[in-house]
């Protein structure tokens, strides 16, 4: 523990320089501007600044990146509570009573409530991260070719569960991604897959422009689609929170920080399932229920707290499984690797000091987000006011020319167009790209694992089930799989 606060006082010394702060707070306002933009969501924003990082140090690139995640999932809730619409979609749940408060002349209010809860939210996540990451990295040294197997396919199985409304189409985008992960040369004998004869396949797909492609240019298809409505900003009164509305419900806050820390840590369900899941059980505990969707503090406290602590929370396993608790963090866990970090089981081992760099930077963007949430409301919320039509082609170059940055082929922006096409067409049949986009990142990680598994048992398939921890993790799989089955199927036919 006193190791910890050491490592940790050193993380923040680092990143104390004029330099760092400025990144910080601006990249913050970044992540809150895209936040609040509807149509335009965290994951979109990390891949498009991972494009613009490429040449910045490793530690400054991060600080940005994460920033930006921190500062767009709390942006989301400026035009979620203005306007009704989530800017991202965590802050759907905040529409229920942000909007609701606007309506009744407490917009101010409302916000001041959404700033104080995304900042106690990602407070509490970061005390967990602190914590328990070494715990969780320590075990996970017990882990081998087998689990990892196994746990690269759960969190496949589990974000085509937990996201959508239908599992089986999850699972589809996720076995579509793990195939997609595929393409090109198999690591061992350099053997060409799928490629058919196309010599830029054969180099496979690049992980940041599919990302850029079926995050922003779907996103923006999709913006395209649905038209922007002319913008009518609500007057609002003082965005100070109040002590009282702290105080008064400081048990939901904790509740909220701990769901939401707790669903980050569950790989590829997200922020969104972090608030909706906070503000269920508000309501359920509350004494104030019949308020909850007609302008409940409690409620809009408790999705915000909810889905800021799922930041953190998803950070836990990208940093001791290589796994990603969410699909901005997938994106941020690529960067990662593209900086040279390697996320996994021996960070704690060969660089405990950037988990704690981690914890410093998300309280730099804590701080950040608390600043602008009290002092530039007013003014932040007139880029609600910028026409879709200057927005569009804005993000749109940007997605060409950060997918082009990677690697300067032509390819990879064929691939963004690619993907972005297929994921507006996959979103309007109901798809989620949550689990597609796991599959993606975790494709690697199962192939790799189960090769290495095989060579290791002379291609036998029992340590897969007999080893304590796999034999563990394929049950949960399996039952998974099946209780979702009968709840969908089963209990229809029994009807």
């Amino acid at each position: 523990m006193f190791d910890g606060l050491i490592l940790f006082g050193e993380s923040i010394l680092r990143f104390s320089t004029p330099e760092a702060i400025f990144y910080a707070l601006l990249s913050s306002l970044v992540g809150v501007i895209m936040g609040a933009l509807p149509g335009l969501t965290a994951t979109m924003a990390l891949a498009l600044m991972t494009t613009l990082t490429l040449k910045l140090p490793p530690s400054e690139a991060l600080l940005i990146l994460i920033c930006t995640y921190v500062g767009s999932i709390y942006g989301g809730s400026r035009s979620a509570i203005l306007l009704n619409i989530p800017g991202t979609p965590a802050s759907a749940a905040s529409c229920l009573d942000g909007y609701a408060l606007a309506r009744q002349g407490m917009a101010g209010r409302a916000m001041g409530i959404a700033t104080s809860g995304s900042v106690l939210g990602t407070l509490i996540g970061m005390v967990f991260l602190a914590g328990f990451t070494p715990i969780l990295g320590g075990l996970a040294l017990k882990f081998g070719a087998y689990e990892f197997f196994w746990l690269a396919l759960f969190g496949v199985i589990i974000a085509g569960t937990l996201t959508g409304d239908d599992p089986l189409k999850g699972w589809i985008a996720g076995i579509a991604g793990l195939f997609i992960a595929g393409i090109g040369q198999e690591p061992q004998y350099a053997y060409e897959r799928f490629a058919w004869g196309i010599r830029d396949l054969a180099g496979g797909i690049q992980l940041v422009p599919a990302l850029v492609g079926a995050f922003g240019f779907a996103e923006l298809l999709t913006a395209i689609k649905q038209r922007q409505q002319p913008v009518k900003i609500s007057r609002f009164d003082t965005v100070i929170p109040k002590l009282r509305d702290i105080t008064k419900y400081w048990r939901t806050i904790l509740r909220s920080g701990l769901i939401g820390t707790g669903v980050g840590i569950v790989p590829g369900v997200g922020e969104d399932v972090a608030a909706w899941s906070s503000y269920a059980a508000a309501k359920r505990a509350s004494k104030e229920q019949e308020m909850f969707g007609k302008g409940s503090i409690e409620g809009l406290m408790a999705a915000e707290t909810g889905d800021n602590a799922c930041v953190p929370g998803a950070m836990i396993p990208v940093l001791t499984l290589a796994i990603p608790g969410s699909a901005p963090a997938a994106v941020l866990m690529a960067a990662m690797i593209i900086h040279g970090v390697k996320p996994g089981p021996l960070i704690m081992v060969e660089n405990p000091q950037f988990v704690y760099d981690v914890v410093a930077m998300m309280l730099f963007a804590t701080v950040g987000i608390l600043i602008y949430g009290l002092v530039l409301t007013k003014a932040l919320v007139q880029v609600l006011r910028v026409p879709q039509h200057l927005i569009v082609p804005i993000i749109f170059v940007l997605c060409a020319v950060g997918s082009f940055a990677i690697s300067g082929r032509l390819f990879d922006v064929y691939v963004m167009l690619v993907f972005g096409i297929i994921g507006f067409f996959l979103r309007g049949f109901g798809y989620p790209m949550a689990p597609l986009v796991l599959g993606i990142v975790l494709g690697d990680l199962l192939e790799k694992n189960l090769r290495r598994a095989l060579i290791l048992s002379d291609g036998s398939l029992a340590p897969f089930f007999t080893r304590p921890i796999s034999g563990a993790v394929a049950a949960l799989i399996f039952g998974t799989i099946g209780w979702k089955l009968y709840s969908l199927y089963g209990r229809k036919k029994t009807a």
